[in-house]
């Protein structure tokens, strides 16, 4: 594209024209454009404009707060806000929103200074602090090498806080807690878990924060350790051990005596009726012999009456049966002392005749 000569004047002009507006404008500004507070804070924003300037307006979430000239005169809608100079020199404008409250319609902030300076925004971003608490007591007592559990609960945060737990001063490792977090209307309720394994007396403490707080919320709890008592576990196992492994030993032992009892018992009873069958025999033998007596050689039955009368002399005995009348005596007294007998007794008879009677008890 060819421009004729003639043009070349203007443009120049144009150009330069342009090049100062940009100059004017890049002469405001506007710090910080970015501001996170904590509600209920104070927000503040300044306003730097190099060169002449007559009026400067503020406004918040679309609607217009405050007017300030560069008489330092105010022109405001509510308490809420202010401006002043920032210094003597009338070139910084400071402004302040009290008691700022977390609203979307307020996120955006707008200055604009009257003339060819033109208008910058800015972000706000508000934030809420709420409540941290660990349940339970603020002392507790555990014994040593006890799993400990503690659970930190803060409650109407915004955004979701950040929580971190602490040993002694000591950060703990995140790998030891466990957080969750969930929407409670417009706020964030979170819930951190802590487990360790607790060895010496500590102080535990959960902090809370959020990137407006200069310092984070706690809350602190005191561990007194206490040393556990013997662990017979070790010790009980083995006892019971042994005693089963003894008590099973007794069982086979047991078994196998009541079976060995079991197959000898038939042979024992073959035994023993063997032995009461012998004893029966041999008692009724003794028995039998009892009730028979024994014979008794001096005997003669009364009614002999059919020998002649020379064989009933005296000689009688002596002749025919070869031994004398006294020694018949004799030998039937000697069994008869030997077999316990009483009341026997030998006679002569007014013939001579000597009788023996005899009577058998059986």
């Amino acid at each position: 594209m060819v421009v004729p000569r003639k043009c070349q004047p203007n443009l120049f002009h144009v150009c330069l024209l342009l090049c100062a507006t940009g100059a004017v404008l890049g002469e405001f500004q506007l710090e910080p454009l970015n501001l996170t507070v904590l509600q209920g804070s104070d927000a503040r924003f300044n306003a730097t404009v190099k060169g002449t300037w007559n009026f400067i307006t503020w406004t918040v979430g679309g609607l217009l707060v405050l007017n300030f000239n560069i008489n330092g005169d105010m022109t405001s809608s509510s308490e809420q806000f202010s401006a002043r100079f920032c210094s003597r020199d009338t070139s910084c404008v400071e402004f302040t929103i009290h008691n700022v409250a977390r609203s979307e319609d307020a996120s955006l902030v707008i200055c604009s200074v009257l003339g060819p300076y033109g208008s910058k925004t800015a972000q706000l971003f508000v934030q809420e602090s709420g409540t941290v608490n660990i349940k339970g007591e603020n002392v507790t007592v555990v014994q040593q090498g006890q799993q400990v559990e503690l659970q930190c609960v803060t409650s109407a945060w915004f955004p979701i806080p950040t929580v971190r737990w602490t040993q002694n001063g000591q950060a703990v490792s995140s790998s030891l807690q466990n957080t969750t977090s969930m929407a409670d209307g417009d706020t964030f309720n979170s819930s951190s878990i802590l487990k360790f394994q607790a060895d010496r007396n500590t102080t535990v403490e959960c902090q809370a924060t959020v990137s407006s707080l200069t310092s984070p919320q706690f809350s602190s709890v005191f561990l007194v350790v206490v040393p556990s008592p013997p662990d017979w576990t070790v010790l009980i196992a083995v006892v019971v051990s042994i005693g089963g492994l003894a008590l099973l030993v007794l069982l086979i032992l047991g078994i196998i005596f009541c079976y060995k009892r079991s197959k000898e018992k038939p042979s024992n009873y073959q035994d023993e009726m063997r032995r009461v069958r012998i004893h029966s025999q041999i008692s009724g033998g003794n028995a039998a012999e009892q009730r028979q007596g024994r014979e008794n050689a001096g005997y003669v039955p009364e009614a002999t009456t059919s020998l002649p009368p020379s064989t009933l002399s005296d000689s009688v005995f002596s002749q025919e049966n070869g031994f004398k009348v006294s020694e018949v005596a004799d030998d039937v007294n000697t069994n008869q002392a030997r077999n316990g007998y009483s009341g026997a007794h030998i006679t002569v008879g007014e013939s001579g005749v000597r009788k023996h009677r005899h009577v058998t008890i059986v």
